[in-house]
């Protein structure tokens, strides 16, 4: 693993996980789990099934199917994560048209009422202002933004303060107004002042080369702001109130992050950290880690 831990911006890309993506670590404990049906037919075209007496099977059991999977959990950082890690075009099957007509048809199919709850999100964050708050402590309006992985850019912090708001996305949504949309291609050799990975590397099967990809439309005064889920589970497992044996069920959130992971993280992909906070949002009773950091000047 010494060859691994020297050269993080190159990790082999494996089907299944044998080491943590954010420490490089093979220590890691196993569970038995199940990948949510949705996800399985979106992604891989895995279908559910139920196994009756007209298969002809002697040693399996009838019954409805599931597709298995592990969880898994880092014994240095505490890192939890779902060992099959997503090819760029399986990520592409998840997220091409996100929440549109499609996806919400079969969401709906397996998880009643996602379609209320679809609306809802469209809504957009209640928590904006909380968001530019943060950022504002280390950085001066007005700004070029690119909020990577943005969506529509209707949570884009600063849309009334910037110079430019570029949106860059696996889908292919409409952004709102004041923000353009544009491909990697439109991305190269273009620096930033600020940029936003904001709910992104939960869903990534290696985030170290997400940030990497980000680091190129970084200079040396750039900011980059990263928001995360801090799932339930992870405070607990911190805390010791409950084991990762508990996460039974793998969805879109193929990664949970604990601030050690995290904060590894980082320091393998050469990002210096400027601030951290916990964000507790108490509309929708969950919390977020919320990360400033900067390129490293020794790099």
């Amino acid at each position: 693993m010494k060859q691994l831990n020297q050269n993080f911006e190159k990790l082999p890309k494996e089907r299944i996980a044998e080491f943590c993506i954010c420490c490089g670590s093979e220590k890691l404990k196993n569970s038995p789990a199940v990948l949510m049906p949705f996800v399985a037919e979106r992604v891989f075209n895995w279908k559910q099934i139920k196994i009756d007496k007209t298969w002809g099977l002697n040693t399996i059991k009838n019954g409805q199917t599931y597709s298995i999977c592990n969880t898994l959990l880092c014994s240095k950082c505490n890192f939890l994560f779902l060992d099959i890690r997503f090819s760029d075009k399986e990520l592409s099957n998840l997220y091409n048209n996100y929440r549109g007509i499609k996806y919400t048809k079969l969401r709906e199919k397996y998880e009643k009422n996602y379609e209320k709850r679809n609306k809802d999100l469209i809504k957009g964050i209640t928590y904006l202002d909380e968001v530019e708050k943060f950022i504002l402590k280390n950085i001066r309006l007005p700004v070029s933004i690119l909020d990577w992985g943005g969506d529509t850019g209707k949570n884009t912090p600063f849309k009334n303060h910037s110079k430019k708001i570029h949106i860059y996305d696996l889908g292919n949504s409409k952004t709102v107004n004041g923000t353009i949309k544009v491909s990697k291609s439109n991305l190269k050799n273009r620096k930033y002042d600020l940029i936003v990975c904001s709910n992104v590397l939960e869903h990534v099967s290696y985030p170290s080369e997400t940030l990497f990809d980000i680091k190129k439309n970084m200079s040396l005064k750039s900011l980059l702001y990263i928001e995360l889920p801090y799932e339930k589970l992870i405070i607990e497992i911190e805390n010791k109130k409950k084991s990762y044996e508990s996460k039974k069920h793998w969805h879109e959130h193929v990664n949970f992050f604990s601030k050690k992971s995290i904060l590894k993280l980082l320091k393998k992909c050469k990002l210096k950290l400027v601030d951290f906070r916990k964000l507790d949002v108490a509309e929708g009773n969950f919390s977020l880690m919320q990360i400033i950091c900067r390129k490293d000047f020794d790099q």
